[in-house]
């Protein structure tokens, strides 16, 4: 039986964004988002990503995708995506892989509407139409400019305005899917053949990224678009590193008459780090500054700190090649700025509810408890409910009262230096 396969072209080069398939809108890099939509289409039976790029073959394969192989001369600036699908369709006929309709998803289109995909397959299928895009409905008054640069009319009369209740909508293009039969597209070389279906998608998810305005457009709209950062719950990963400040704490200090400074911890979170470390799940406390209340608090919870790290991204990634543990695998929770890099790095950039607003546009999960409030309890009940018997060992650890320490918020006095 022949099967649908998504296709994703993805190559390395990109002049107006260096490295573009792999730059991340709400936490996800666009190849992984493009993938990551198509896996959710329970019409697609295969995701396939064509790409020249090792990088990108990595974190498509890590998401769940196939790769092709693209050639150099199908790579360029110049080349055509026809011609890095028939290439990929090629490639899966030697895999003898029946191809019967090919979903053909753009990378840098990031709010791909897997329901509105799923229809257009089914459109596809049944032989209601050859080729289906998605595209938004639009009655904007269109202009070109003409001779001499004079602007002329397009798709209305200049002389008659007629109100929008009077007047037919066109539909624009969004490129962010086109589905099209294998056998057709094979013939014609072209994403349009014989007859051609719209699948109309809600407007806010019809940003295209091409530029970086756009990019940081998409960034702001993910929180807007994908709510609590997607919605997720369940974080699986083999690691959890953490900032401290504002993170552990609520990032303000306590200062006494003399001069002696405190900061108020949650020990709802030592819980959650108690059931990490009860999980084999090794935590980190990665913090720029070198403050005795740090290594304290470590010491406490019994996990490792990496204090004064100038290069926090540095730091990181040595510590987790030291415990073998893949980057994307990874949770990093921060608040500030200066967690942006190691956000960046992690499969899960995860951040505190009230984070600097370039952090909540970096996240993939915004958690529900702040610093210094159960913020780490929160990431680490998400960690740990993606592991096998989660809630029997989170119910047997934390007893009665759910809590592994005295009371909610104690006090954690700085060391003498």
């Amino acid at each position: 039986m022949n099967q649908t396969v998504a296709i994703i072209p993805a190559r390395g080069g990109s002049k107006g964004i260096p490295r573009k398939n792999l730059q991340r809108v709400g936490g996800v890099p666009l190849v992984a988002r493009a993938v990551d939509a198509a896996r959710r289409c329970p019409a697609i039976d295969r995701v396939v990503v064509t790409t020249d790029d090792g990088d990108i073959a990595a974190v498509a394969a890590e998401w769940g995708a196939e790769i092709v192989e693209r050639p150099a001369d199908l790579a360029g600036d110049e080349a055509r995506s026809e011609a890095a699908l028939l290439h990929a369709l090629d490639s899966l006929e030697e895999r003898r892989v029946d191809v019967g309709v090919v979903a053909f998803l753009q990378a840098t289109s990031p709010f791909i509407d897997a329901e509105a995909l799923t229809a257009a397959v089914q459109v596809v299928r049944s032989r209601r139409r050859d080729s289906v895009f998605s595209a938004v409905e639009t009655y904007g008054f269109l202009w070109e400019k003409g001779i001499g640069g004079a602007a002329e009319a397009v798709n209305h009369e200049i002389d008659v305005r007629p109100r929008r209740q009077d007047r037919e909508p066109h539909y624009l293009e969004t490129g962010g899917f086109y589905v099209v039969r294998a056998a057709g597209f094979r013939a014609a070389q072209h994403r349009f053949f014989g007859s051609v279906g719209i699948a109309e998608v809600d407007p806010r998810t019809a940003i295209e990224i091409d530029s970086v305005h756009e990019l940081e457009l998409a960034r702001r709209l993910a929180a807007v678009i994908e709510h609590d950062a997607r919605g997720e719950r369940a974080i699986p990963v083999d690691a959890v590193v953490t900032d401290f400040d504002g993170v552990h704490t609520d990032d303000t200090v306590r200062v006494d008459q003399n001069g002696l400074e405190s900061v108020t911890v949650s020990r709802s979170d030592g819980m959650g780090v108690s059931l990490l470390r009860a999980a084999g799940i090794p935590v980190l406390i990665l913090s720029t500054e070198a403050n005795p209340v740090v290594a304290a608090r470590a010491r406490k919870l019994g996990v490792e700190v990496r204090q004064a790290a100038a290069d926090k991204a540095a730091v990181l990634r040595e510590w987790a090649d030291d415990q073998r543990i893949a980057l994307s695998r990874v949770a990093y929770l921060g608040n500030d700025v200066n967690d942006l890099a190691c956000l960046e790095l992690v499969g899960w950039p995860v951040a505190v509810p009230d984070a600097h607003p370039l952090v909540l546009s970096a996240a993939r999960v915004v958690l529900d408890r702040r610093g210094g409030d159960g913020a780490v309890r929160d990431l680490a009940e998400r960690v740990l409910a993606s592991a096998p018997h989660a809630g029997t060992a989170v119910g047997a650890a934390a007893g009665p009262g759910g809590r592994g320490e005295a009371s909610d918020h104690p006090t954690a006095p700085l060391e003498a230096s």
